[in-house]
């Protein structure tokens, strides 16, 4: 019986860690015309808290790609940023 209890534990437990792994969104900011490189790098990094490298990566990508996903996280993690973003007169959303 002792096997049978340790079974369904293990099994409640992989369900609930699955439903937290499917609550995931994507911080995704987009290219615009206004913004230069390093005022996105920057923001990038004060919001976002990413590397210097991170925050360049990013930047390449929301140039040459029209937009680039700069955070994954629950959609509470990510409002925060997002607003900031905005505030700061960058493009995001959370998808």
């Amino acid at each position: 019986m002792n096997w049978e209890r340790e079974i369904l534990h293990k099994e409640e437990f992989e369900v609930e860690l699955l439903e937290e792994s499917t609550d995931l969104r994507n911080l995704v900011v987009y290219n615009d015309d206004v913004n230069t490189f390093d005022y996105v790098i920057e923001t990038l990094i004060k919001v976002c808290r990413h590397t210097q490298e991170q925050a360049e990566q990013c930047t390449m990508l929301i140039h040459y790609k029209g937009k680039c996903t700069v955070k994954v996280g629950s959609y509470e993690e990510l409002m925060g940023m997002c607003t900031s973003l905005h505030q700061k007169d960058l493009s995001a959303d959370i998808e």
